[in-house]
């Protein structure tokens, strides 16, 4: 899922490869189903300078973290993201996701990542 979706930028192949039809989505932007998340995000995902770079992937039980930066404007600083799943039977069946925009300085010479 994460090499499909963050570093192909290939929404849908990702997503009806991986995820559930009935896909629980706590993004409140974003309606719950899988087609609804495909809708959503594909756009961002395809422009040209889109930028998402996995930096970590953590897995504990049914749950896996993905921390990464992003960045679907490349007018734009990006953001770090951490998105949530929660696995059942191979497949992710909901999702959370936290985003921190990215400074402009920092108070310390290791922010974010």
């Amino acid at each position: 899922f994460a090499r499909t979706f963050y570093e192909k930028r290939d929404v849908e192949a990702a997503f009806k490869a991986h995820v559930v039809p009935d896909y629980i989505q706590h993004n409140p932007g974003i309606a719950d189903g899988r087609q609804a998340a495909i809708d959503a995000l594909k756009p961002m995902f395809s422009s040209s300078g889109a930028r998402f770079d996995v930096k970590r992937i953590v897995v504990d039980g049914q749950y896996a973290v993905i921390h990464l930066f992003g960045r679907g404007d490349p007018n734009t600083p990006g953001a770090a993201v951490a998105d949530i799943y929660r696995l059942k039977n191979g497949k992710i069946v909901e999702h959370w996701d936290i985003l921190q925009p990215m400074p402009e300085r920092s108070a310390n010479p290791h922010p974010m990542f």
